[in-house]
């Protein structure tokens, strides 16, 4: 069986509420730092999330 190649990351609110999402990357085919647009549900609004390691 194969290995995969995907680890957890944490994405994590701009908006200083504490609020994250957890997603998979490739490290092989993505080498810079995720930073996505989503929703925040404290704030209600859509800010930036940004990659942290997971602890």
């Amino acid at each position: 069986m194969a290995k995969s190649n995907t680890i957890q990351v944490k994405m994590v609110s701009t908006a200083d509420t504490g609020y994250f999402y957890v997603k998979f990357k490739n490290p092989k085919l993505k080498t810079e730092k995720l930073e996505l647009k989503k929703y925040d549900p404290k704030i209600r609004k859509h800010v930036i999330f940004k990659e942290q390691k997971i602890k």
